[in-house]
């Protein structure tokens, strides 16, 4: 009989709920593989900072700390992603509790909200939209959610840089920023020098395309 029923009218309220706790504990888990990469290539990111203070690079320093900054905004913005999933998961248990009185699901503004946010994340954009259109199916969410502009991150990233690139310089470089701009350079430099400043480019560049790969999502 149960199979008959879900031919006829579908999954039940509960078996709907689950299929999306499932889903969103799933994202959780792979946001959470996401910080975890982002951290590994941001501590390799931080040590290349502060080689190069130390050796007086302070323009390679400061173009990688910027990167350090984009990665740690980036961090910042997946942890709160998660918690929104995690507070999604709470509101369909709490749906799932309504519906076991009233026998139907009902619609919610928070689950709106959230979802809402959660939707412009490129990470988990696709899956929050199939859920999107399964809740208002079921009678959760009223329409189809629509992206919201941001601001492009570039543009936000220059409005602030400066002064979080510089933060960054000075905490990596326990405060020692400025004796690294006044490192002499009239002394030619040695063959062995210039190798090691070509292995630290490279190094440098390396980074860069890391964080900028995770940072891309």
């Amino acid at each position: 009989m149960q199979t008959i029923n879900r031919f006829l009218y579908g999954p039940t309220p509960e078996e709907r709920i689950r299929a999306w706790q499932g889903k969103l504990r799933a994202e959780q888990r792979a946001l959470d593989r996401e910080m975890r990469q982002l951290d590994m290539a941001t501590n390799k990111a931080r040590q290349s900072v502060k080689q190069l203070a130390t050796k007086g690079d302070v323009k390679s320093a400061r173009i990688l700390a910027r990167e350090v900054v984009r990665s740690n905004k980036q961090k910042d913005r997946l942890s709160v992603s998660k918690a929104r999933l995690g507070s999604i998961g709470n509101q369909l248990t709490q749906q799932l509790a309504m519906s076991k009185v009233t026998g139907s699901l009902q619609k919610s503004t928070e689950i709106m909200k959230l979802s809402n946010s959660l939707i412009r994340l490129p990470q988990i954009s696709q899956t929050m939209r199939e859920m999107s259109m399964e809740m208002t199916k079921a009678g959760i969410l009223e329409e189809i959610l629509e992206d919201t502009l941001e601001m492009d991150e570039d543009e936000e990233l220059e409005e602030e840089a400066d002064a979080e690139v510089d933060k960054v310089l000075f905490d990596l470089t326990n405060g020692k920023l400025g004796q690294a701009g006044t490192v002499e350079t009239e002394l030619p430099q040695t063959e062995q020098e210039t190798l090691a400043d070509e292995e630290t480019e490279r190094a440098m560049e390396q980074y860069r395309r890391q964080l900028n790969g995770l940072l891309s999502g």
